[in-house]
């Protein structure tokens, strides 16, 4: 789900434009996030949303309102989740495929992931983060793929 607002190298948004590879950035990224999970609240319903994912309800408000980035890229695919019929473990397992394929495909390793990205994370961080054994919010993924979509050939 994440990993589809890049489809070919761009970044789709507002009602179909889309940004070429060289302006794939982590603005752009979050901002699609959030887009897509704000419409998932509103599809659902707060309430559905809340009942299915165990969210609470100030971080739900705050997705309906366009606030993603310090949400985790779990609590995020539990919540487009609910109106795509996916449990969150499969999301999340496709995205940390797309993620490393795309590692593979532009030739990229973690020390230079972290290097490329504002977030405070080292390569051995940004290495647990991507096999699951750290929590990524969803600001510190845009920032990781990123840096993944530009560096692909």
């Amino acid at each position: 789900m994440f990993h589809e607002v890049v489809e070919g190298g761009t970044v789709s948004r507002d009602a179909g434009a889309a940004l070429d590879r060289d302006e794939v950035t982590s603005t752009a990224l979050l901002a699609a996030f959030e887009a897509l999970l704000s419409e998932s609240v509103v599809e659902a319903g707060p309430e559905r949303v809340a009942d299915e994912t165990g969210i609470d309800d100030a971080s739900i408000e705050a997705v309906a309102a366009g606030d993603v980035g310090g949400l985790s890229v779990t609590d995020g695919a539990a919540i487009v989740g609910v109106t795509a019929d996916r449990d969150a473990e499969t999301i999340v397992a496709e995205l940390r495929d797309h993620l490393l394929m795309g590692m593979a495909t532009a030739v990229l390793d973690v020390d230079t992931i972290a290097a490329g990205i504002d977030a405070d994370l080292t390569g051995q961080e940004v290495q647990q983060a991507l096999e699951g054994r750290a929590e990524m919010t969803l600001e510190q993924l845009a920032e990781v793929m990123a840096v993944i979509e530009r560096r692909k050939p």
